[in-house]
Formats: C-alpha cells, structure tokens, sequence
C-alpha cells in the first residue's frame, strides 16, 4: 500500500496508474478515492493518474483530534501527494470538499499547479447561507457521533441533490452509499467540524481568486443549487476560468455523469497541455452590454 505522509505526520494512502503528466483526484466528503475509479480508468490510458483519501479516511490515517483538520491541511496534504510522487506540478481535479481544496490549492500553491479543475464547490459559501451551514456541519458531526456510519448514510445519501443520482443510476447510487457507509465516524465528523464547517465563505477570497492565473475549469450541476451562484462568483473573479454546468444533475457529477464529466474534463486538459487555455480578454470586461459606448 502507498502512503504520503504530510508535514504533521499523517499518512494519507493513494493509488495510482498510468504514466505522463501526473493527475491528481480529490474526492468529496461523503467520497473517497474509489468515487474516482471511472475517471483513473478513463484519464490513467493518457496520464499518470493519482487519487488519494484525505485524513480521516482509512486507509489513512484518522486523528482524533479537530484540530487536525483544516480546510489549510486539506490543500497542502495535496501538496504532500505531490511531493511524495516527485512531481514539480500536476493537473489538480477536486469534486465538493475536494473541489474546495483544489482552489486553496490554487491560492496556497499557485506555483505547483499545471491547472485546477473545480467542481461542486460552493456550499455554504453565500453570505447569508453561512450560518445555517456551519449549524448543519455541526449538526452533521453530532449525528455521526451519536450513531454509526451505516445509520448516517441512510440519511445523508439522500440529500436534496443527491436524489438526482439515485434517479438516474440506482445501481452506482447504491455503491456511493455503501461506500459512505464504510467511513470513519471520528474521520467524518472531526472533517464536518474541522474542514467543513471552519472554512472561509468564498466570497470573503474574491481578492484571493483574482490572484489565479493557472487554466481553472469550474464544473457543477445545475441541480446543484449550493453551487451556483458561487460557480459565478468564481467564474467571474479568476480571469483564467471556464464554467461548465451539466444539465439535470446533481452534485456527485463525476459519478452521476461519468462520461460526460469525462469528455468536458478531458477536452479542458488537452486545451492545457497544448497551450491553448486561453485568459479573459481585457475587453470582455466593460460596464456596456454592445460595446457601443466603449
């Protein structure tokens, strides 16, 4: 088994396969490595493809202290897989929590980043949404905590846009839950406490965003509706940012709709690795809508 270890001492456990430019998956919080299987299949025949499971996710490690976890530690425990493979940059692709991380990534690690992917990112972000998430995130902890995994995925699986899979795939959406099923208890709700609830709002980073000049690839469905606005906002504020919204899906877009996550994905990596990501025009940036007055 391969594990990185992070500056703290955690080992985080990761697979890989293929080879050329490293690739590297992180997964969403009820996730984990195995959510990212068809897209190891799919990019491993062209790069070298790497997912791995955050802290608190066996076969990682799981402290047991809060303070353990931080939505700082999510993105430079990517950094760590990084470093540990021997890799200067690599394509970052990130769904939910892992979507957050990959774009502190981008804010902590510009430098080490050939190209950020973001996808489902915005929960909880709006300003006048903010407080009822972080009660929900404790909320959430204190449910797993009084219970077990198997009880809290019966539950959590079937959040408002999560339903939108298990219409459409039952089989793949029974597979997810069983997965989320089989998660640590102390891992999930030390990150609902310590990752989750304790992260900024995305538009307190606004200065932050216009900062990234990497190639980013923002990436939701239009079923999720925490996502949205903040895929605007980010859209709007990283001049280097395509947004992508798939039709009729919910918020587990890379398992929901594999292949066409697949193809939106791939083409944003091909544009990259050749040269051609382009950056907003300075003349896309007017207070008129023709151009007339300009």
């Amino acid at each position: 088994m391969a594990y990185a270890i992070t500056d703290d001492g955690v080992r985080l456990y990761f697979e890989e396969t293929g080879s050329g430019h490293p690739l590297i998956f992180v997964h969403e919080f009820a996730g984990d490595l195995r959510s990212y299987e068809s897209q190891l299949r799919h990019f491993g025949k062209q790069y070298r493809a790497i997912a791995f499971n955050a802290r608190g996710y066996p076969p990682s490690d799981v402290p047991a202290d809060v303070s353990s976890y931080s939505q700082a530690r999510a993105a430079d425990d990517i950094l760590a897989v990084l470093d540990h493979i021997g890799e200067t940059k690599a394509h970052i692709v990130g769904l939910s929590m892992g979507g957050f991380a990959t774009l502190h990534f981008g804010l902590r690690h510009q430098d080490r980043a050939a190209s950020l992917c973001i996808g489902g990112c915005g929960y909880g972000a709006e300003p006048d949404k903010r407080e009822a998430f972080r009660r929900e995130a404790s909320l959430v902890a204190e449910t797993i905590r009084k219970g077990d995994m198997r009880a809290f995925a019966e539950k959590y699986a079937y959040g408002p846009t999560r339903v939108q899979f298990q219409n459409k795939d039952p089989r793949g959406f029974a597979e997810f839950k069983a997965w989320l099923a089989e998660h640590s208890a102390v891992g999930s709700a030390n990150t609902q406490e310590g990752v989750q609830k304790e992260r900024p709002s995305l538009y307190a980073l606004v200065d932050d965003m216009k900062r990234i000049r990497v190639p980013t690839l923002i990436i939701t469905g239009d079923e999720d509706w925490p996502c949205l606005q903040p895929a605007l906002l980010m859209k709007q504020n990283i001049a280097s940012a395509a947004l992508a919204v798939l039709p009729n899906t919910g918020h587990a877009v890379n398992i929901e709709e594999p292949d066409e996550y697949n193809r939106i994905v791939g083409h944003f990596l091909n544009q990259v690795d050749s040269g051609r990501w382009p950056s907003r025009d300075p003349r896309a940036i007017s207070s008129s809508i023709t151009g007339i007055n300009t």
